[in-house]
Parts: structure tokens; C-alpha cells; sequence
């Protein structure tokens, strides 16, 4: 799809006239998080219109941002006077335009799942400053629509003020979640707000966030293998905080544009280390308390954590392209719910969610205040098993074969990481 970006004249040729275009909104500047977002919604040309009173050279740090895909081509227009109200404006731009394009005000902050979901109605522009599909014939030759069609208002806020700014950026961080959260990982999520705002202004990377996760899990496990209530109760609340840095990585490199497939791998990888650090701390505790006994049960949840790791980083590699780990969960999800005629492929669809950290975290804590370790320590042994055991299944029903080629991009409303 195309995007078309106005940038409006300056009512002088002061630089600082342009300031609002760099203005830093979580982290990431203005012009910069509107191309950028416009890429994630799914945009091959974005077609930026930069006025002739203004020298090129300003645009070119937009156009060289790191948090543009090299997939999706910008271009640069320079044009005179340039009105979206102004029949000749767009009568000007030639063969530039799509049939239909995407109007995208250069100051609209909003996220690339709210942009991708804009419905595409029949119907004139009625309002400039908020995004809405456009027809090139609307524009160029004035052919109004007798649709009566009313367009929701898009999500988003458009900045125009250091108060705006603000409200942009509590905007962004209250929808950096994903479509597949559920209540337990949408509390998650809203306890980690402040943080990831005051993060998105910082030089901390996600990575770092995952990595202090991980340290955060270490302790855990140390506090777990004390063997006694109170230092169990610290270690739960402990890798509940653990569970909390998990989230807020994922919303840091969503408001910044800084996922990567690494980052991806990254963090399942600490997700797993984790569990692996948990579960060694719980194991040494309970052989305090109880005796010889939890040391076999903790080495059959060892070898089932291990064999689920294995299993499921080759279906991973199986279920989405190389360079788009993200999708591995909605490719699953949606095979899933296809195969919903299988009993098994229904069960599992139900109940897949409780292994998610976002989730784990409030029954380990939960089942540890109220005396009930032991209940997680076995139930997480069987489910260790059971997980590596569908993951072979899964791979042999839905995965025999890793893609020869990339997997058909979905949008990003439907994304799971």
C-alpha cells in the first residue's frame, strides 16, 4: 500500500521552524516514528512531500533513520506550496499516486496495529488531520462519494504541543501490548507503564532490560534454594519481577522500533534460563525440606526443560521465516485454531496460554504464599514433559519442512511475540 506524508510549509526558513519534526516522542523523533510506523502497517512506498522552501538536506536524516525497514522504499517530492484542500496540488503530482492511498499526517502519533486496521471506506477526505484512506480520483478530480459510510476516529494523537506530547506518549505505551494478551499479561503490562516510558528516554537498550531480567532470576533461584517459607515468598515475588522486565523489553523495542530477530531469540532464550534457574533454586530448596526424593523430580523437570528448549526453538525455526521470528506464535495459533476439529489441537489452544511467563509468574507466586510449591514443582515437571512431547507432534502435523521461502507477512495487528 502507499502512504502519503505532507510536511506543511514553515512560516519562516528558521531551523527552529522545523523543531517539531525532531521532537523526541518515547524516545524516537517526530517525522522519524511516522515513517517508521507507516512501514510496520504494512506500507511498500511511503511518498513523503517535502516543501521547496526548505533545503533537502534537512530530510536527510529522516530518510537515513534507522527505524526504517530496507524492505519499504521512501520517497522524497520536493513541491511548492503544497495543499491537500487544493484540487491542483494533487493534479501536480502526476502519476506519483496509487489509485488509493493512505493519507498519513506527519504529526499523528499512533501505533503500526491501529494504522493497519484503518477501514478503507468509499468516501471523500473529511478531515486532514487524522488519517483516512483517500482515492486518487476523490482528490484529483474532485469525484465526490454518495457513501454513507461514517469512518471511526482513528487511535491516535496528533502532536502539536508539549502537552500533546505527552499524552502521544502515554498513548504509545498503553498500546505496546499484543493482540494476544490476556488479562493476566494486560495487568502485567499496565504495572510496567511508568518504567518503559522513563526507559523509551534513556540509552538502555531492550536487551539490557532482558539481560537485568535475567539477574533479577538468578536471585530468584538463589532465594528458592534456602529452603524455608519466608525465603520462598521472596523468591516468587522475586521472579515475578523477573517476569515484569520480560514485558517491558517487548514494549521498549515496540515503542523505539528496536525488535530484531535477535532480540527475539534473546529473550526466548532468557525466558528459558529463567524456568531453568527457578526451578534449580526450587529443587534445592524442597531437597532441604523434604528430603532426597525432590532431587529425582527436579532432575526429570531438568531433562523436560531442556528437551521442551530443544524441541521448541526447531519448531520456531520451522513455523516462521528466519528473519521474522515474531510470527512464530500467530503462524502456531492460527494452525492451531484451523485443526480445532482435532481434539488435541483444541485442548491445547485452551490451555497453551498458562506455560507464557506473563502468566506463570502470578500462579508461582500465588501457589508459594498459599504453601503450595510442591503443586507447581510437579505440575511443572508434567508440563515440561507434556510441552516437548506436542511440540514433536506439532512439528510432524504442522511443520515437516522448514519454508523454502518467507513466510507471507502478517500484519501487524495480528503479531505475536
Amino acid at each position: 500500500m502507499q502512504v502519503v506524508v505532507v510536511i506543511p510549509e514553515p512560516t519562516c526558513l528558521a531551523e527552529r521552524s522545523f523543531s517539531r519534526l525532531t521532537q523526541m516522542i518515547c524516545g524516537v523523533g517526530l517525522l522519524e516514528r511516522t515513517l517508521a510506523t507507516a512501514q510496520r502497517a504494512g506500507a511498500t512506498d511511503v511518498l513523503l512531500i517535502w516543501p521547496k522552501s526548505v533545503p533537502v538536506e534537512w530530510a536527510t536524516p529522516f530518510l537515513n533513520s534507522r527505524a526504517l525497514r530496507k524492505t519499504g522504499r521512501v520517497r522524497l517530492l520536493q513541491v511548492r506550496n503544497f495543499g491537500p484542500r487544493t484540487r491542483s496540488s494533487w493534479t501536480n503530482l502526476g502519476d506519483q499516486l496509487e489509485d488509493r492511498f493512505l493519507w498519513l499526517p506527519w504529526n499523528w502519533v499512533t501505533n503500526a496495529r491501529e494504522l493497519s486496521a484503518l477501514p478503507d471506506l468509499d468516501q471523500p477526505p473529511a478531515d486532514w488531520q487524522t488519517p483516512t484512506w483517500i482515492s486518487k480520483a476523490s482528490v484529483v478530480s474532485e469525484v465526490v462519494s454518495s457513501s454513507s459510510q461514517t469512518m471511526p476516529l482513528p487511535k491516535g494523537v496528533a502532536v502539536t504541543s508539549d502537552e500533546t506530547a505527552a499524552a502521544a506518549e502515554r498513548f504509545l505505551v498503553a498500546h505496546s501490548g499484543k493482540v494476544s494478551d490476556g488479562l493476566h499479561s494486560s495487568f502485567n503490562r499496565w504495572l510496567c507503564r511508568p518504567v518503559v516510558r522513563w526507559l523509551s528516554h534513556t540509552c538502555i537498550t531492550p536487551n539490557a532490560v532482558t539481560f537485568g531480567g535475567v539477574i533479577v532470576a538468578i536471585l530468584s533461584g538463589v532465594a528458592y534454594a534456602r529452603g524455608n517459607y519466608w525465603s520462598y515468598v521472596v523468591g516468587a515475588v522475586l521472579f515475578f519481577i523477573a517476569g515484569l522486565f520480560d514485558e517491558i523489553d517487548g514494549m521498549l523495542a515496540r515503542i523505539k522500533f528496536a525488535d530484531s530477530p535477535f532480540g527475539t531469540y534473546l529473550e526466548s532464550f532468557a525466558d528459558s534460563l529463567s524456568y531453568l534457574l527457578l526451578f534449580g533454586g526450587i529443587t534445592i530448596g524442597l531437597y532441604r525440606q523434604h528430603g532426597a526424593r525432590e532431587l529425582w523430580v527436579g532432575g526429570a523437570l531438568l531433562i523436560g526443560t531442556v528437551l521442551a528448549l530443544v524441541v521448541t526453538t526447531r519448531q520456531r525455526k520451522r513455523a516462521a521465516a528466519a528473519d521474522r521470528p515474531t510470527e512464530y506464535l500467530g503462524n502456531f495459533y492460527r494452525k492451531l485454531e484451523q485443526d480445532s476439529s482435532n481434539l488435541v489441537s483444541r485442548a491445547v489452544r485452551h490451555v497453551q496460554g498458562f506455560q507464557r511467563r506473563g502468566i506463570m509468574i502470578h500462579y508461582v507466586l500465588l501457589f508459594t504464599v498459599l504453601g503450595g510449591l510442591q503443586i507447581v514443582f510437579y505440575l511443572a515437571t508434567l508440563g515440561a514433559h507434556l510441552t516437548w512431547t506436542l511440540a514433536l507432534y506439532y512439528n510432524h502435523r504442522f511443520f515437516k519442512q522448514a519454508p523454502d521461502a518467507p513466510l507471507k507477512q502478517i500484519p501487524a495487528s495480528q503479531e505475536a511475540t
